[in-house]
């Protein structure tokens, strides 16, 4: 009895070794695409951006696995789920734990939103930025009927502020040397308007703010179209490089995400939030940030999603930790 108890045994946990070697094999397969995306190839409907725009939900890939796995009673598949586990937390695990504690050091808040030219309800939308009384306002698809109510509900709070094109920048500080930038593609016709520069003189010295709204991105039948973006990005990161100012931040809808390759001549001249997620798109199901709050010689300690408005993207926020200027 004892002999045939011990030969069961032996013979189920045989069985659930060898049971689940497909979804071991799938958990290996998104392992390898979590850490080593920048090896997908883009040659060939810009694959390895398209992964890269909704890498974090290759955690729920996992999940899924996970559940079959256990469902499958399947050890080896269980096992093999520690790896793509470990390169998920290893990539954005440290995103999900408590902001640092402030130390005093000087900070502002800064907060980005494409509002939408669609918007019915500018003025609501501009009292809900204005909620977290943030330092700066970052607006992208400013219209020529919307741009008064902006200026009129921000204005007694923000007594600075710049517009160019479809962008604009409120302020609580005086702003300088404030321009236009130019990062319209080769591919788009005159008229396209959508970045500037403004100098930003806070109690803790200068810092060179840049607003931004780079070309849209679309999954067509030939793949992930981002050319016009990804040039843009290129113009914008040259401009970054060519910035004297010590201090910089970067607020905008860049139309990707951190992980995006794309994006690399601004990600590599700056940095992301440390702590949080805050998808910001599109509002009614957010799957991704594509709006983004970067800096250089500073350090945005956190980024976080504010309410609603009558945008197709969640408005989000920063508190930013300034570096000696």
């Amino acid at each position: 009895m004892r002999g045939g108890g011990a030969s069961g045994r032996s013979a189920w946990a045989e069985r659930a070794w060898a049971r689940g070697r497909v979804l071991a094999s799938l958990a290996v397969l998104t392992a390898g695409l979590l850490a080593f995306h920048s090896a997908v190839p883009n040659g060939v409907g810009r694959l390895g951006s398209l992964l890269e725009a909704f890498l974090p939900w290759l955690g729920l890939a996992a999940a899924v696995l996970l559940a079959a796995a256990l469902v499958r009673r399947s050890a080896t598949a269980l096992v093999a789920l520690l790896l793509p586990a470990a390169a998920w937390a290893h990539a954005f695990g440290g995103l999900l734990l408590p902001a640092p504690p402030d130390r005093g050091a000087p900070r502002i808040t800064a907060v980005q939103h494409n509002v939408s030219d669609e918007n019915p309800d500018p003025a609501g939308t501009a009292r809900t930025l204005a909620g977290p009384a943030p330092d700066l306002i970052a607006l992208e698809e400013l219209t020529p009927a919307a741009l008064p109510v902006y200026e009129a509900t921000l204005g007694p709070l923000y007594p600075y502020h710049a517009v160019e094109g479809t962008v604009g920048l409120w302020s609580k500080h005086p702003l300088t040397d404030v321009r236009r930038l130019d990062v319209k593609p080769a591919g788009i016709g005159e008229g396209w308007s959508r970045a500037l520069r403004a100098g930003v003189r806070t109690p803790n010295g200068e810092i060179a703010v840049y607003v931004a709204h780079l070309p849209s991105v679309r999954i067509r039948p030939s793949g992930f179209a981002t050319g016009l973006r990804d040039e843009s990005a290129r113009l914008l990161g040259a401009a970054l490089a060519a910035e004297r100012t010590e201090r910089v931040i970067l607020l905008g809808d860049l139309n990707g995400t951190v992980d995006d390759r794309g994006l690399a001549p601004l990600t590599s001249r700056m940095e992301p939030p440390r702590r949080g997620l805050a998808f910001s798109w599109p509002a009614a199901a957010p799957l991704a940030r594509i709006d983004q709050i970067l800096t250089r010689s500073a350090t945005a300690t956190d980024v976080r999603t504010l309410p609603a408005t009558g945008s197709d993207h969640l408005p989000i926020a920063a508190h930013i930790t300034l570096g000696p200027s």
